[in-house]
């Protein structure tokens, strides 16, 4: 019988769907690589601007909430921040930048 190496006792790991394997080969290529960058993204821990650790993690739809310091941040369904958000908070930046002056 012999010893099994680390190789033989290993599991195979997919080479390119990643997250997206559950799927097999339903649904379409184009499909799946959509499903994966949102699933990617919504499964990775993010940065918290309150106490800068990287502990930010989703618990519903666009509700982030931060392992270490407790905070609680509303952003997007599948990112913490979304393109529209970062647009809105700049403006709202230069316009309180411009009533200042």
């Amino acid at each position: 019988w012999g010893q099994l190496t680390t190789q033989d006792s290993m599991t195979k790991h997919t080479q390119k769907v990643g997250i997206c394997g559950k799927y097999g080969t339903r649904y379409g290529a184009s499909l799946r690589k959509m499903v994966k960058k949102m699933e990617v993204t919504q499964h990775s821990k993010y940065t918290c601007a309150f106490c800068g650790k990287d502990s930010v993690k989703r618990s519903a739809v666009g509700i982030w909430s931060c392992k270490s310091c407790l905070k609680t941040v509303a952003g997007g369904a599948y990112a913490l921040s979304t393109p529209s958000g970062s647009t809105a908070r700049s403006t709202i930046r230069r316009l309180r930048e411009l009533q200042e002056l």
